[in-house]
């Protein structure tokens, strides 16, 4: 194993950057779950349009482990990679990494979770389609 192998890294593209805010958290002050998901499923068919040329639409999540809690302040980095494409569905890998607000590095990033989304393309009529139209 080389150096860089243990120094975790984000895989993918960072499809969305945001900053989590007061009025996103739960009774405790973390950033609640359902928000991280929400965005996270934001980012996958960000990634998933752009392979499919248009409309899709979530038809799974596989499992999500959740390794640590975001900050109220921190900056949430969405990075996906799409796995598989197959004839209507587009697999796409999604992770979650956070920087604290108070983190001294700004390169420091903490990866928060990762999850597989399954997409498929619909047509104007929101019927599912090929992925790659007329080809």
């Amino acid at each position: 194993m080389s150096e860089l192998d243990d120094i975790p890294a984000p895989r993918g593209h960072l499809t969305l950057k945001l900053v989590a805010r007061r009025q996103d958290t739960n009774f405790h002050g973390d950033i609640a779950a359902g928000w991280l998901v929400g965005h996270m499923e934001q980012a996958a068919e960000i990634a998933a349009g752009r392979e499919a040329g248009g409309r899709t639409a979530t038809v799974a999540i596989e499992a999500m482990d959740f390794l640590c809690p975001v900050r109220v302040g921190s900056m949430v980095n969405i990075f996906t990679d799409v796995r598989e494409i197959g004839h209507s569905s587009i697999a796409i890998d999604v992770e979650v990494w956070s920087r604290s607000p108070h983190e001294r590095d700004p390169d420091e990033l903490h990866k928060v979770t990762e999850a597989r989304f399954v997409t498929v393309a619909l047509d104007d009529n929101g019927r599912i389609r090929a992925v790659r139209q007329g080809g």
